[in-house]
C-alpha cells in the first residue's frame, strides 16, 4: 500500500482531518520563509493531537542544531526532512541525533535522480521533489512537478517517495507511472499558500487508497 504524507500542517482541524483521512504521516515546517512555518509551541500543541500509529516529520532547510533539537523534542519526531544537505550532512544528522532522516532532492533532470545513490547509507529515506525555479524562497512546496519519466528505470536502493505538484487529480497517475512507495503533498490539498483544506486531504488520501 502506498503511504501518505501530508505535509505543512500547521492548525488543528486541518491536522485531524490527515489523520481522520489516514494519513500516515504529518509534516511541520520549521523554517521562517514558509507560509507554513509553525513555532516549536505550535508544534508541540499539534503533535499532542496525532496518535502513535502516524509518523510526524519536522523539515527544515539548513537548520542549525538549536532548532533541530528543540523541533524533535517539540513536535515528538519520529523523522527529520532535510533541504539541502549532502550525504555526508545527512549522514551527521543521523549520527548525532539518533532520528530518521529522510533527504530530499531536487529534480529536474536525471542526473538529479542519479545523486540519489550517493545517499544510501547516510539516509534512511530519499525524498525526490521537484526543483525550485531559480530565486525561489521555498525548495518545496511550490506547487511544481518534474518529469516522473526521469524515475523510469531506476533500481532504487533505499525507500524513497514522490513529491512536488501532487493532488488528488493526479496522485494516482503519478503511482501508476513511478510505482512510488509514498507521496508527499503539501500545497496540493491548499486552498491559499500555507491554508490546508481538509477536504481537500481527504481527497488526496481517497485518491491514493481507491486508485
Amino acid at each position: 500500500m502506498t503511504q501518505v504524507k501530508i505535509c505543512g500542517l500547521s492548525e488543528p482541524a486541518t491536522l485531524d482531518a490527515a489523520v481522520a483521512a489516514g494519513a500516515d504521516y504529518v509534516g511541520f515546517v520549521f523554517f521562517a520563509k514558509s507560509p507554513r512555518n509553525v513555532s516549536l509551541e505550535q508544534a508541540a500543541a499539534l503533535a499532542a493531537r496525532v496518535p502513535d500509529r502516524v509518523g510526524r516529520v519536522g523539515v527544515f532547510v539548513d537548520a542549525d542544531e538549536a532548532l533541530l533539537g528543540g523541533a524533535i523534542h517539540a513536535g515528538r519526531l519520529t523523522a527529520i526532512q532535510l533541504h539541502g544537505a549532502d550525504p555526508a550532512q545527512a549522514a551527521a544528522a543521523r549520527r548525532r541525533l539518533g532520528i530518521e532522516v529522510w533527504a530530499a532532492l531536487p529534480v529536474a533532470t536525471r542526473a538529479d535522480i542519479e545523486r540519489a545513490g550517493a545517499f544510501r547509507g547516510a539516509a534512511d529515506r530519499l525524498l525526490f521533489d521537484a526543483k525550485a525555479p531559480k530565486g525561489a524562497d521555498l525548495p518545496g512546496g511550490n506547487a511544481l512537478r518534474f518529469d516522473w519519466r526521469l524515475l523510469d528505470g531506476v533500481a532504487m536502493t533505499m525507500p524513497w517517495g514522490l513529491a512536488g505538484g501532487l493532488d488528488a487529480g493526479n496522485v494516482a497517475e503519478a503511482c501508476r507511472a513511478t510505482g512510488a512507495p509514498l507521496v508527499d503533498v503539501s500545497s496540493g490539498v491548499e486552498d491559499a499558500p500555507g491554508i490546508k483544506s481538509a477536504d481537500r486531504i481527504r481527497a488526496f488520501v481517497k485518491a491514493v487508497r481507491e486508485r
